[in-house]
This record gives structure tokens, C-alpha cells and sequence, in this order.
């Protein structure tokens, strides 16, 4: 099937199974799996203009809702972190979005830059994963989470027995450097985010997931309209979203949010950290090898 606005043709059922397999797996730490189906996009696919970012932006729109409504269900969607999250993203998002018509219509250079970004976040998860093996068998999570605390200087919540905090304005500077990274590409920024609050908040992944989903949901609903509105401004370019291939994504992605998201109480975190340091070490040394090669 010819998709016109992408400039490629590829078999309608690809895109959902691809998106389906991406996000079950992502999911579970919090990931739309936009980051991986860029590449995809990009390398496989051959769909290299700026409106892969916002295709791919659509693609979060219509895939993570299920994903959400999961993590609300059992209680496990801290708020307060949530709209700290979209409160910094939201504006780091128009900003990316500008820059990459305007500015990075070629992205090579800052694919590299990235690519050490990823490596270094994967590093961080790496020196945090436990390799020792142990007799304790995989347990179910289970709990719901209370908040303590929801002020300018600090957000705090119990999950289980534990109480977290981190501070509100350390998230929203974090969220919105980042939405910057998520406009230019449409990766929606759960990638840099969650491994952030992982190793330098100390936030369980358990607690997160939800909050960057839903974070990355409303920011990409942000990006495609920004996007769309480009279009207009540099028509020479062709920036807005395929809608038609977005939505073969998204309906993969709907799957694969719900599943990851049902079975993500059931493996360890230390599961979860092994297999999103893989994604982004793959990422990041993609990015790295196409820079030099």
C-alpha cells in the first residue's frame, strides 16, 4: 500500500504488528515506544521528512490511552507527578517542534547528540541493575499510591509501605529540556524522562509508568497541532502527520499499551530496568553508528 504523504509502500498490516510488538515491551516502563518506531520509520521504512515526527506524535495520540486508562484503574497514576510532567513538556514541545522545521531539517547532527545523551541515561541504568541471582521468585505487585505531598517545592506519595519525593521544580526544568528533545523528534520524551526519575529521583517504576504516558499523550496532542500549523507556515516542507499510517501505529499500539500495562505488575523492576536499558542502548548506539557510518 502507497502511503503519499510519507512517500513510502509497505504492507498495511506491518506498521500495527511492528507497533504492537514495540509497545507491549515499552510500556511496562512507561514508554509509548515512539522512540523506537522512529528509527524504524527512518531506517526501515525509508520515511526520513520532518512529518515522521508528527506521525509518530500521532501515533502516541491514539495508542496510549489504553495503556493510561490501565494504570488508573489500579490506582497507580500519581497526579501530582503527572502535571508536573506536562506542565515543563507541553512548552519544551512547541519549542522542539520549531527547531526541527526550521532549524533541523536534516537531524544528523543532533542524532548524535541524542545517541550520547541515550548512552549515558542507558549507563545510568546500567550501574543501577542488580546481576546477582536470587531464589526469590517474581511476586505480583500490588498496592495503590497516596499522596502525601503536592506543592511548589515538592511532591510526595506513598506506594506500598514506602513514601517517595522528589522536588516539583527539578521535575518541570527536567520535563521541559526534554520536551524540547520530544518536539524535535516526536518521541514524546518518555524515554529521557522515566530513566531520570528512575536514577536520579529514586522513583520506582511501578509509580512512574502512568504519569509518563499520560504526560506524553497530552504533549503529543500539542505536537501534531503544532506540526499542522508549520505546514502552512513551510510549505515547501512536508511536515504534517500521515494521519493514515499514524493511525495503522496507533491501532498496534493500542494493544500493545493494554497488554504491557496488565502485565508489568507481574515482572520484577529489575526486569523492567534491564529491558529499557536495552532499548535505549540500541537507540543510542543506532543513532551513534549512523553519525560516523
Amino acid at each position: 500500500m502507497l502511503f503519499p504523504i510519507a512517500g513510502i509502500e509497505v504492507h498495511p498490516l506491518i506498521p500495527p504488528a511492528v507497533a504492537f510488538v514495540i509497545s507491549f515491551f515499552t510500556s511496562m516502563s512507561g514508554l509509548s515506544g515512539a522512540f523506537l518506531l522512529l528509527p524504524f520509520q527512518m531506517s526501515v521504512l525509508g520515511y526520513t521528512s520532518p512529518s515522521v515526527s508528527a506521525t509518530n506524535q500521532l501515533f502516541n495520540i491514539i495508542a496510549i490511552p489504553s495503556g493510561v486508562l490501565r494504570y488508573m484503574r489500579e490506582g497507580r497514576m500519581v497526579w501530582p507527578l503527572t502535571w508536573a510532567v506536562i506542565a515543563g513538556t507541553l512548552p519544551g514541545v512547541a519549542i522542539g517542534a520549531i527547531i526541527r522545521v526550521a532549524y533541523l531539517p536534516d537531524t544528523k547532527d543532533f542524532k548524535l547528540f541524542v545517541g550520547c545523551v541515550l548512552l549515558y541515561i542507558g549507563y545510568r541504568l546500567f550501574s543501577s541493575v542488580k546481576f546477582k541471582k536470587t531464589q526469590v521468585q517474581p511476586q505480583q505487585i500490588v498496592g495503590e499510591t497516596k499522596i502525601v505531598e503536592f506543592s511548589i517545592k515538592r511532591i510526595s506519595y506513598t506506594f506500598g509501605t514506602k513514601t517517595f519525593s522528589a522536588s516539583t521544580i527539578g521535575i518541570f526544568l527536567l520535563t521541559f529540556m526534554v520536551g524540547i528533545v520530544g518536539g524535535i523528534y516526536g518521541i514524546g520524551g518518555g524515554a529521557i524522562i522515566a530513566p531520570f526519575f528512575i536514577t536520579f529521583f529514586g522513583l520506582p517504576v511501578y509509580t512512574i509508568a502512568g504519569a509518563c504516558l499520560m504526560g506524553t499523550f497530552v504533549t503529543s496532542i500539542a505536537g501534531v497541532g503544532i506540526y499542522q500549523v508549520l505546514a502552512f507556515l513551510y510549505p515547501s516542507q512536508t511536515i504534517a502527520p500521515d494521519y493514515f499510517l499514524g493511525i495503522l501505529f496507533g491501532i498496534g499500539g493500542v494493544g500493545g499499551m493494554y497488554f504491557g500495562a496488565m502485565c508489568q505488575k507481574y515482572v520484577p523492576a529489575n526486569t523492567l530496568k534491564i529491558i529499557l536499558m536495552l532499548f535505549i542502548l540500541i537507540t543510542s548506539g543506532k543513532y551513534i553508528f549512523e553519525y560516523f557510518f
